[in-house]
Parts: structure tokens; C-alpha cells; sequence
């Protein structure tokens, strides 16, 4: 079901309003990487001061929670609110955006924070899958892709803008100061959705337990454990390059912020480069972009004592990271068959679930006093394994089409004469 054809501008303005929501959860998944210093500064201050790495890598479990926030929310809300109209629904999950970061402003002690994180990540997922299809509709046909890729835009430039500036903002006025700015754009995102975005009627039909089913399907595990895996091989790096810059290539604490917005740079022209080679070849895109991705995080490891070599190889980790993440997305609707609302959400289950192993995986290393480069070869080594799940999917598949192809020659091959 869509909405009826609606003027351009309206629609500009609908997907512009989706666009502040999407970079609120950019800044907000993000912005906590570069403040863990001063998080774990405050919420830990005995830890802190006796062990900082160990307080650091306590720390490290907000992004953790927030990731796994996203993996419980995204397919439950997904499947709950898929029969309600979206734009009541986008209100909600704006709103609960809303609340989720307020909180996490305003608890006092590190356990009700890291409480917060995980229940403001619960509608991450369902804000991107139920936005892309609101998204399709107010654009129409043909322009699907193009609506996706307009609310996205926001995620995008919240790692260029957002991040870096809120990451400022906490080193300079305290950690709090940044989620102050996100629950200000969850806010202004609930009102202008409220707004903006046409009325739906809803699909009635639509049943949890319908939406579920693409759970059955085996290469939809596969697609889903090369995001969680190979994924977090980018994760395990960014959730730490506070330390990685300040801490390994010795650099001033200003020097965070830059190396953010380099990254944030290299996920913006690797998502649109990542788009366009996906289209072309999907398979060798992502076998390529898995191992291209463990390539340059062994360099990062090599010359992390060097701030320059920082900053491209934190560039070239983004953009490697970022072209990845439209291929699985394909991949995951190329193999979810009908179930392609619930297929949008569940991708961003799969990359929280590389957030919460990569990070967790690089705080274990830290703590272990194996130092602030470890997280790095931890990158390398979950980059290395997606690229073997992904080879196994595509192994199974090219099985399962022999078979298919064998059972069906001999009543489709034509008969032989002596």
C-alpha cells in the first residue's frame, strides 16, 4: 500500500525531516567512541584514576549496549508496527529517540546510563527500516533507492559533522554536553515529522509472526553473520580511535575530532562508491570490500605510532567499511525473498551486532594490557572471518543451484536418439 502522489516539494520536505532523524542516530551510535575518556572519567572516577585503560575498556560497554539495543529492537519493533500507519509510527520511534537520549543526559551513575543506552537504541533499527519505506512511498515508483538514500544522508553526514562536533563539545563542556545536541534533534525530528510525512492507512495484514519468517531462511543467517563479523572489524577500530590517536600515535586530545571528520569523510564516498560497485557486481564487491578492509587495518597497526598514517588509514577504513554496508544490505534483501520491510531492519541488527563484538573484542584486548593498537588486529582478524562467511554463503548457494539444476535436467533436457 502508498500514499497517493504527492507534490515534490512536500515529499522533499518529508524526507527531509526523516534526514535530521537518521543524523540524530548517527551522532548518537557514534558520538560516545570519541568521548569514552571523559565518559569513563566521570561515571568510573576511582577506576579511572587508579587503571584509565581499564576504566576505558568499562566504558567501552555503553557502545556495546547501545549495539545490542539496535539487534533487540530493530526486527521486534519492525515486526510489531508493520501493520500500523507509518506515519504514526515514525512519530513514535522519533519520540522514543527522543526520551531514550534524554535519559542518558540526565542518569547520574554509569549503570542507568549504560541502562539508557540500550533502550535508546531499542527503535534504531525500525527508524531506518519503516523510514525507507515511507521514504519509497512519498517518491514513488522507480525512486525507491533514491528516498533510501536521501534519509541515510543524515547518518552520512552525522559522521562528518556530527560526530566530530559533538565529540568538541563533551572534551570541552563535558560528555553530557553532546547528548544534550541529540535529544534537541530527536525533538526537532519528532515535531517536523509529525509535520511533514503524508498520512498512511496502514496494512492490517501484516502479523509478527508472518514478518518472522524470514528467520527460516539460511542464507539470511548467512547475510547476517557477515555483518555482525566482518563489520565489526570496523567497529573494533572506531570505537576506539579516541585512544588510538591520543594514546598510540601520541597526539593532543584536539587532534580526536579531525580524525573523526576523516573518517566520517571516508564513509561518505565509500557508501556512495559501495552503491554503484554493489549494483555491478555484488559478489566480488563484497569478497573484495571484506578484504580490503582487513588490508588496511593491518597498515593502520603498523604505522599507528604515526599520526599522518593514522588519518589515511582511518580514512580508508571508512570508506571500505562504508562501501560494505550497501552490498550486504542487498544482499540481505536479494535472499529474504517477501520479507524485504523486516530484511531493511534486520541489516541494522546485523551491523550492531559487529558494533557490540568489535567493540567488546577491542575493550578485552585493552584490558588485557595488550595496548591501544590491539583493537586494530582484532579488526583484522573479524574482517578476515566475514570474508569466510562469505564465501561459505556463496559456496552454499552455488551448491543449492547444482542441485536444483541436476533434479531438473532429466525432465527438461531434450530426448536422445541412438
Amino acid at each position: 500500500m502508498t500514499t497517493p502522489a504527492i507534490p515534490r516539494p512536500t515529499a522533499r520536505r518529508a524526507l527531509l525531516s526523516l534526514a535530521i532523524g537518521s543524523f540524530g542516530i548517527g551522532m548518537t551510535e557514534f558520538v560516545v567512541m570519541g568521548l569514552l575518556p571523559e565518559i569513563a572519567g566521570e561515571l568510573l572516577p576511582s577506576v579511572y584514576a587508579s587503571d584509565p585503560e581499564a576504566a576505558i575498556a568499562q566504558a567501552g560497554w555503553l557502545i556495546t549496549l547501545y549495539a545490542a539495543g539496535v539487534v533487540v529492537g530493530a526486527p521486534t519493533i519492525a515486526g510489531v508496527v508493520a501493520k500500523y500507519p507509518r506515519h504514526r509510527v515514525m512519530v513514535f520511534l522519533a519520540l522514543a529517540l527522543t526520551l531514550g537520549n534524554a535519559l542518558t543526559l540526565v542518569l547520574p551513575t554509569f549503570e542507568l546510563v549504560a541502562a539508557s543506552r540500550f533502550l535508546a537504541a531499542l527503535p534504531h533499527g525500525a527508524y531506518f527500516g519503516i523510514g525507507a519505506l515511507v521514504a519509497a512511498d512519498v517518491l514513488g515508483p522507480g525512486k525507491r533507492a533514491q528516498g533510501v538514500a536521501f534519509v541515510l544522508t543524515g547518518l552520512t553526514i552525522a559522521n562528518v559533522v556530527g560526530v566530530p562536533l559533538g565529540t568538541f563539545l563533551g572534551q570541552q563542556f563535558g560528555w553530557r554536553a553532546a547528548f544534550l545536541v541529540v535529544a534537541a534533534i530527536f525533538a526537532l525530528a519528532t515535531v517536523a515529522i509529525a509535520l511533514t510525512v503524508p498520512h498512511h492507512a496502514g496494512e492490517p495484514s501484516r502479523t509478527l509472526r508472518a514478518e518472522l519468517r524470514v528467520f527460516g531462511i539460511g542464507q539470511v543467517w548467512f547475510a547476517l553473520g557477515i555483518g555482525a563479523i566482518g563489520f565489526g572489524g570496523f567497529f573494533a577500530v572506531y570505537s576506539y580511535v579516541a585512544t588510538l590517536v591520543t594514546e598510540a600515535a601520541g597526539s593532543p586530545q584536539w587532534a580526536v575530532p579531525i580524525v573523526l571528520v576523516v573518517a566520517g569523510l571516508g564513509m561518505t564516498v565509500g557508501n556512495l562508491v559501495g552503491g554503484r560497485l554493489a549494483d555491478h557486481d555484488l559478489r566480488r564487491s563484497l569478497l573484495g570490500g571484506l578484504l580490503a578492509l582487513a588490508a588496511v587495518q593491518a597498515l593502520l597497526a603498523l604505522t599507528a605510532g604515526w599520526i599522518v598514517a593514522v588519518g589515511l588509514f582511518v580514512f580508508l577504513v571508512g570508506f571500505f567499511s562504508s562501501a560494505l554496508s550497501p552490498t550486504i544490505q542487498t544482499r540481505l534483501m536479494d535472499v529474504a525473498g517477501d520479507n524485504q520491510s523486516i530484511a531493511a531492519a534486520l541489516n541494522h541488527s546485523a551491523l550492531n551486532m559487529g558494533n557490540a563484538l568489535g567493540a567488546a573484542l577491542g575493550g578485552v584486548v585493552i584490558a588485557a594490557g595488550l595496548g591501544f593498537v590491539a583493537p586494530v588486529w582484532v579488526g583484522v582478524v573479524l574482517a578476515l572471518a566475514g570474508f569466510g562467511v562469505a564465501c561459505a554463503s556463496f559456496a552454499v548457494e552455488a551448491r543449492a543451484r547444482r542441485r536444483t539444476s541436476s533434479r531438473a535436467q532429466p525432465f527438461d533436457a531434450p530426448a536422445r536418439t541412438r
